[in-house]
């Protein structure tokens, strides 16, 4: 269980916490990294929700999926400093428990298109889930894994999701954001595990 702050509310909680990494301001919109945000983007304007700045170091929102409230959320630090603003988003809407938390990400060992939902596990190099478990003390949490693939010849990793992509591999992956979305709209309707076995088995 995740420790509560003395400042945590009150009043029906979030049944679900979802929050998507990347890299705030104008440079990185539209970069590889960023695709978790995207997602977030997606599920507000489905749900009529309005992403706002907020003291918990984030664009968020609340809204209802299904008659469930959720939080969505993309955080303002940068990458490497996410789980910052992912703690303060667990107590500002009473979310103790990491199966209710949803984080949504790029992944280097996925090809492009492809999806994963997966429960814990390591960080595979990334950043931003190596401060959100710093800081949650957990690894237990949710994880929706957008495939944005390897470099090509010697560019490195880093310097690779930092990038926009073409046009060709930047409609795949506004496919997959969408697809991304659907996955926590499934997580609320039919649980991780039903989840996990569609997801997973499509790509």
């Amino acid at each position: 269980m995740l420790r509560r702050s003395r400042t945590e509310r009150t009043g029906e909680p979030a049944a679900l916490l979802v929050v998507g990494l990347g890299n705030p301001g104008d440079d990185y919109d539209g970069t590889r990294h960023n695709v978790g945000a995207d997602v977030i983007a997606v599920l507000a304007d489905r749900h009529g929700g309005s992403l706002r700045r907020s003291k918990e170091l984030a664009l968020s929102c609340e809204v209802r999926i299904g008659g469930q409230r959720v939080a969505l959320a993309f955080p303002q630090t940068f990458m490497n400093e996410s789980g910052q603003s992912v703690r303060k988003l667990t107590h500002r809407h009473g979310v103790d428990d990491p199966a209710r938390i949803v984080v949504v990400h790029d992944e280097l060992d996925l090809p492009v298109g492809s999806l994963r939902v997966k429960v814990g596990g390591g960080m595979a190099g990334h950043n931003g889930l190596k401060s959100v478990t710093a800081h949650l003390k957990t690894q237990d949490y949710l994880r929706i894994r957008i495939g944005v693939g390897r470099p090509p010849g010697r560019q490195s990793g880093a310097d690779y999701v930092l990038r926009r992509p073409g046009k060709t591999e930047a409609a795949e992956l506004g496919v997959i954001v969408q697809e991304a979305a659907d996955a926590v709209e499934a997580i609320l309707a039919e649980g991780v595990d039903a989840t996990m076995g569609s997801v997973n088995a499509r790509s």
